[in-house]
């Protein structure tokens, strides 16, 4: 996946305010063809506060391991946090197996990424195993991350009750599990995404006092 490091948002007309590294900023959103031509070229320029992320997006679907369904949600998941200024250096996609996530997120946890997001798996299905692969992975769980995401998605549905995602850190990675539908991706991430710079500046020693909008 290639750098996202443009202002960009997620996927409809709305707006949202975001805090990062003490300065407050409003993103304006846009239509999705023009968020990926964006971020297939980054323009860190327009970016105000010069500070960069390091993240990897783990797709757990046996379908999608198999090479027989197109990962949609990974990318949307790089167009929804475009403001972060993230520089993905880690992408996968691999089956709904417990060992294979967790070793994938040790390993990546072990080269130092601030941030992974999972998509998929965070069901009740049998195979939806993927916050079990989490817990056996992280240090400290972060519930609030999970706890407004569910919040959030059960304003538009009640099915929303059935997620078992959860948020944690291992060392100074955060790790959250996000659902495995686009649009389900992009609702959560419109929730979260104002907290994460601050957590990840806290897991670095570096967290400030946000700016106010």
């Amino acid at each position: 996946m290639s750098q996202a490091g443009t202002i960009a948002s997620c996927r409809d007309s709305k707006s949202i305010q975001h805090c990062l590294a003490g300065v407050a900023y409003r993103v304006t959103l846009d239509n999705p063809a023009t968020l990926s031509r964006l971020c297939n070229q980054p323009s860190y320029d327009m970016i105000p506060w010069g500070f960069m992320f390091t993240g990897g997006i783990l797709t757990v679907s046996d379908t999608g391991a198999k090479g027989e369904r197109q990962d949609t949600s990974g990318q949307v998941i790089q167009e929804c946090l475009a403001p972060l200024a993230i520089q993905w250096l880690k992408y996968g996609v691999v089956p709904d197996e417990t060992e294979t996530i967790s070793d994938t997120l040790r390993q990546w946890c072990d080269e130092g990424l601030d941030i992974i997001l999972t998509t998929g798996g965070t069901g009740l299905a049998p195979r939806d195993v993927t916050p079990d692969a989490t817990l056996a992975v992280v240090d400290r769980i972060v519930p609030g991350f999970t706890e407004v995401m569910r919040l959030e998605s059960f304003r538009r549905t009640p099915l929303a009750v059935l997620s078992r995602a959860v948020a944690g850190t291992r060392k100074n990675t955060l790790i959250i599990n996000l659902p495995g539908s686009p649009k389900a991706v992009a609702e959560c991430l419109e929730s979260i995404s104002p907290a994460i710079p601050h957590a990840i500046e806290t897991l670095r020693g570096q967290a400030s006092e946000c700016a106010r909008g």
